[in-house]
């Protein structure tokens, strides 16, 4: 009798790019990438609180360090990786407190000194997807030519969309975009959305901070991505563009992870879309 065909393993490949915008002279995001773990790390500093850009790098070194010891410990190998995901995320979440309370005993006396940062995650394992999510970064994941946002933002403007105080077409001029409900080091624990899904050869996961989303419309972010699918490098720098020659307002960070079968990329014709983009 022949046996069944093995699974074959899935992976990643992957592109990220980010940039401080046009108005912007310090980058506050911070992205972390591992092919070999199936890992991409996202994280957005929090500009309406102090060193932003501290708190973005601490969740990123923390949450990659963590995830790579703790998936390569042998007494995790029964746990659920949603629950060594979790754990990691509200590790950092600690180390951005702790750290926001020493700047305050040591920099500024008694005055609060609070750091914040948000994050988005993207880890691949046994060919299934595990996302975790906090604040107003976005996973996004095109499948089928089709653009479907996987992440619903912790924010105030959301929070009022949720409500019907405010309708979507109100909300994209609204002056509450960048007010977070929910984010890493605030508080000393935290609230992580995570989700789950089975992998799927083909689809195209895109992890990007606010800076991309308030600038592009998803309609043209689903454009670029499908026309540029087979050259994820142009297509991370083609969004950073777009957003940039929209205003470029914020720090803008993309993360790209296309699920294959490790094998090389078919090559594909561009067509009229991909031509118009420059390849």
């Amino acid at each position: 009798m022949p046996t069944p065909a093995t699974r074959r393993k899935l992976t990643l490949e992957i592109a990220a790019k980010t940039d401080p915008g046009r108005l912007r002279t310090v980058n506050e995001d911070s992205i972390v990438t591992n092919g070999d773990l199936g890992l991409l790390v996202l994280s957005d500093g929090m500009g309406g609180y102090q060193s932003g850009d501290v708190a973005s790098r601490i969740t990123t070194q923390v949450i990659a360090e963590g995830l790579k010891a703790s998936l390569q410990d042998p007494a995790n190998r029964q746990r659920d990786v949603s629950a060594i995901v979790e754990d990691v995320v509200k590790r950092a979440n600690r180390a951005i407190f702790k750290e926001g309370q020493r700047r305050a005993e040591t920099i500024h006396g008694s005055q609060e000194q609070r750091m914040g940062s948000t994050l988005a995650l993207l880890l691949l394992r046994d060919n299934r997807i595990t996302l975790a999510h906090v604040g107003d970064s976005r996973i996004y994941r095109l499948r089928d030519h089709r653009l479907e946002l996987m992440t619903h933002d912790h924010s105030l403007l959301q929070a009022q969309i949720d409500q019907g105080v405010l309708t979507a077409e109100a909300a994209a001029t609204s002056h509450n975009r960048h007010l977070v409900t929910r984010a890493l080091g605030l508080q000393a624990d935290v609230d992580v959305t995570l989700d789950a899904c089975e992998a799927k050869a083909g689809d195209l996961y895109l992890l990007c901070s606010d800076g991309l989303n308030d600038m592009v419309d998803n309609d043209d972010i689903e454009l670029a991505l499908d026309a540029l699918q087979a050259n994820l490098p142009l297509a991370a720098s083609q969004l950073v563009m777009i957003a940039n020659d929209n205003g470029g307002d914020d720090n803008i960070s993309v993360i790209l992870a296309k699920v294959g079968t490790g094998g090389r990329p078919a090559a594909r014709k561009p067509g009229l879309l991909g031509w118009l983009f420059g390849r």
